[in-house]
């Protein structure tokens, strides 16, 4: 499209900027008024920006009101972004350094950048407009969002994680979470080189991986349990079959041989409902040698205890708790939630044994994640699960631009499973749990 050296004046509007929204609503209008959405979808990207572009150039002439090369390409690229993405959220999803995207009702969004919040002046229109954007998503999952179903776990193509949750449950209005994890899946290198782990950690966890020990990854929202899932994943040797089950899929695991089963919610009679545990049952009958569950939230901790426990062995999980104890707590908790009245000391014995390594992750004062415990579960001293801390990040303080800062260190326990190792040929080097300080204090850089 050839544009004018000398640039159009600005509409000579009443209220300036306000005006000039104005005519951007009144084009936007006219423009989805006169739109062939069916046509639009077969056209080439490339065709499509030229047809586009022809269109606003026609609607602005009738209303006699021209814009700006820069005040055009920006309505163009609205337009587009309104048509075929999330309307105002479509710029924060270009954006690499954007991890989290929170919208608090039409008029408020924020977004992290670097493990910090921060408003941005980006807006919906109204209340309508947002719900319009949640309903796309909902459709393009095949889910629904509306009064009698007013919540809504989903996911967009590039893996992003979306919830939302509208009135009458929200008092102030619509209101969604996407939680983004990139194009390009981060590695463990990258993790040691952002000091969120450190590489002994590395080289053990990847070992237990190899060599079928099941991990329990545990944390708080956000500190990045999924993230270190989907890298230990990478470690599973390319000829075991693994099943992947999730609510919302969002692991993004590299090999061929996957089946990945996502759970469905109830139709609007309010049947057809499939929960984790239905396909725990399921993928217990689909020959697999690993299982990996998203995140266990309910009763189907008890069949992946019991999937552990017989054949399944070098299957992972996460699960949310503020501290490694916790977590055992938790599993407990939902194991119980089964309904079949088993005493304490039973699901005790049956987690201890099932569970070989667990892996604490948190998030820091500064918002920088960490990998702050690695244990090794070593069975029961009467009705007590044993915990060995084999790795950890000792925080010393806040550095001068508000981050956490420590460092990482070795406890000097030798875990109980490296005899279980070496029959699976992995030698890991005899100093690697020598008590001693992991790397050089950090101020946090990463």
């Amino acid at each position: 499209m050839s544009v004018s050296p000398q640039p159009a004046p600005r509409p000579s509007a009443p209220g300036g900027a306000a005006g000039l929204q104005a005519v951007k609503a009144n084009v936007h209008r006219r423009f989805l008024e006169t739109l062939d959405f069916v046509e639009a979808r077969k056209m080439a990207p490339e065709q499509l920006q030229a047809e586009c572009s022809r269109r606003v150039d026609m609607l602005l002439s009738e209303q006699r009101c021209p814009l700006t090369a820069a005040d055009k390409v920006q309505l163009l690229r609205e337009l587009m972004d309104e048509i075929f993405g999330l309307g105002p959220l479509e710029e924060f999803l270009r954006d690499a350094t954007v991890s989290d995207i929170l919208v608090n009702g039409a008029h408020q969004i924020y977004v992290e950048r670097f493990g910090r919040l921060e408003p941005v002046a980006a807006k919906f229109r109204d209340n309508d407009h947002l719900m319009l954007v949640i309903q796309r998503i909902a459709a393009q999952v095949g889910r629904r969002i509306d009064e009698s179903a007013p919540m809504l776990d989903a996911r967009l193509q590039d893996g992003t994680r979306v919830n939302a949750i509208i009135p009458p449950l929200s008092l102030i209005g619509p209101v969604m979470s996407l939680r983004r994890f990139g194009n390009m899946p981060i590695d463990a290198l990258r993790l040691v080189e952002l000091g969120s782990i450190c590489p002994e950690m590395s080289a053990f966890l990847e070992a237990c991986v190899q060599s079928k020990m099941n991990v329990l990854v545990s944390g708080g929202t956000g500190s990045g349990k999924t993230t270190l899932l989907n890298i230990m994943a990478r470690w599973i040797p390319p000829g075991d079959r693994v099943v992947t089950i999730e609510d919302a899929a969002e692991l993004q695991f590299r090999r061929d041989h996957i089946v990945r089963l996502e759970t469905r919610p109830p139709n609007i009679e309010g049947r057809g409902e499939i929960t984790q545990r239905d396909l725990v049952r399921n993928s217990l009958r689909m020959r697999p040698d690993r299982i990996i569950i998203g995140e266990v939230r309910g009763a189907e901790a008890l069949d992946m205890l019991q999937a552990m426990n017989t054949g399944h062995e070098g299957s992972m999980t996460t699960v949310h708790a503020n501290n490694p104890r916790d977590a055992l707590r938790r599993v407990e908790n939902m194991v119980s939630m089964a309904g079949l009245n088993y005493p304490v000391h039973v699901i005790r014995q049956q987690m201890s044994s099932a569970l070989n390594v667990q892996v604490h992750l948190a998030r820091l004062t500064g918002g920088r994640r960490k990998v702050i415990c690695v244990a090794e579960i070593t069975g029961m001293e009467g009705d007590t699960i044993c915990i060995q801390d084999l790795f950890v990040f000792r925080q010393t303080g806040i550095d001068e631009e508000g981050n956490a800062k420590g460092h990482f260190e070795a406890c000097g326990v030798r875990p109980k499973l490296l005899g279980r190792l070496e029959e699976e040929g992995i030698d890991l080097r005899a100093d690697l749990f020598r008590r001693r300080q992991l790397g050089r204090p950090e101020g946090v850089k990463g």
